[in-house]
């Protein structure tokens, strides 16, 4: 039925559009700023790398919360907005373009592969969108994956396979064998290591690979029992490296071979247990443990405790913080959250919120941070988070990176 419309209905509407178009500049701009700033955070909340993910996804949330509990910017708040990309490059494209275009996010932060990121950081690219990985890769420093939008909060695996190989190989010999995993991740560690054994007169017996998700590596162990290295190096990542653990553990590799992994996860030493892990070493972005000597790791683990019941932040949650944190206090920097005056205030950033001082290298926006060097252990536990030793941390320098002119940046 048609409705009829009346001379008052017609001053009404009248009414209606004047009162709207006299509204006051003032009053458009106040509530154009009340908009949420709003992250988008894509990370595998299913498959092998959950766990990393669900503490990635905490430890962000606090970032927010502090950030909006401080008042936000000009009144605005933050939030997070978390996709699953599972663990799949495409689905993670899938996911960061939605988050782009439908959800209008101003920022991306997340990934927790070498293989997603790189399509993360390929859409906001294409789409002029910052994009702060949490993920280790050497790939997405290079400038042909690079961008002036692209951050990278996390260390690469020159950074962490290098520190590790410089720590094991004086100490435990020179002949290496790897098992690793067959993808982004896994090659370029094995190439890090490599890359920094060389200098010390190191040798590859054998780079053993195995599907990623492997749950049975049975098939390769006599293998590297018969090659008999002097350092076994497992280069995979989540639930691959629990598996491999116990399988090499319960093989008695340990009893002729020293094993070493490039990142050894808080994670994954919680799920494999203390016997599984016993004695193996290798390097971390983060270990709660640091509290003891670096103000801000106590600050940060203090503020995750409250938050989410006495539990600590693992390493790869520290990164969600940090990747979160240090977008939020560029806007602010920045006092604004337009995209290039955000990359400029994250660019001269120095910043310490976990770890000690960092920065990121003008030429490729690479986090330049410490590499902790952690041994587990199955005695001497203080409580059930008490899993590491640490037995140093390498420097914060730019001389144990790749070079700008090597990644193919113009000096």
């Amino acid at each position: 039925m048609k409705q009829k419309v009346t001379n008052q209905t017609r001053r009404k509407m009248l009414i209606g559009g004047a009162a709207a178009a006299s509204t006051p500049l003032w009053l458009n701009v106040a509530n154009a700023q009340a908009d949420t700033i709003k992250i988008g955070f894509p990370t595998p909340l299913t498959g092998p790398f959950s766990a990393e993910a669900q503490d990635q996804v905490k430890a962000a949330e606090l970032a927010i919360k502090e950030f909006n509990d401080a008042g936000g910017f000009n009144g605005r708040k933050a939030e997070l907005l978390v996709r699953d990309d599972k663990l799949n490059p495409g689905e993670a494209a899938t996911r960061t373009l939605e988050l782009i275009e439908k959800d209008k996010v101003n920022f991306v932060v997340g990934s927790l592969s070498a293989a997603t990121q790189l399509s993360i950081n390929a859409v906001c690219k294409e789409r002029k969108v910052l994009f702060n990985s949490i993920s280790q890769s050497d790939a997405i420093n290079e400038a042909k994956d690079w961008s002036v939008y692209t951050f990278h909060e996390a260390l690469n695996p020159t950074m962490t396979a290098g520190a590790v190989a410089r720590y094991s190989i004086p100490r435990f010999g020179k002949k290496i064998v790897f098992l690793t995993a067959d993808y982004a991740y896994g090659h370029e560690m094995v190439r890090a290591f490599e890359r920094a054994g060389k200098e010390m007169g190191a040798t590859t017996l054998a780079d053993i690979r195995h599907p990623l998700g492997a749950s049975d590596y049975s098939a390769f162990l006599p293998r590297i029992k018969a090659l008999n290295p002097d350092i076994l190096v497992l280069c995979n990542f989540g639930r691959d490296l629990v598996n491999a653990a116990k399988q090499c553990t319960d093989f008695g590799l340990k009893s002729s071979m020293k094993i070493v992994t490039p990142v050894l996860l808080y994670t994954s030493r919680l799920a494999g247990g203390p016997e599984a892990f016993e004695g193996i070493i290798g390097g971390t972005s983060y270990y709660w443990g640091l509290e003891d000597r670096i103000p801000t790791a106590k600050t940060f683990n203090d503020a995750f405790r409250k938050m989410y019941n006495g539990s600590v932040p693992s390493d790869y949650g520290a990164l969600g913080y940090a990747g979160v944190k240090s977008v939020l206090a560029s806007i602010k920097i920045a006092k604004s959250t337009d995209t290039m005056k955000v990359v400029s205030a994250m660019e001269n950033l120095k910043y310490d919120w976990y770890k000690g001082p960092e920065y990121y290298r003008k030429c490729d926006h690479q986090a330049v941070q410490t590499v902790i060097i952690v041994e587990s252990k199955s005695k001497n536990m203080k409580d059930k988070y008490d899993v590491f030793n640490i037995l140093t941390i390498e420097p914060t320098t730019e001389k144990n990176m790749r070079s700008c002119a090597e990644l193919g940046h113009k000096a």
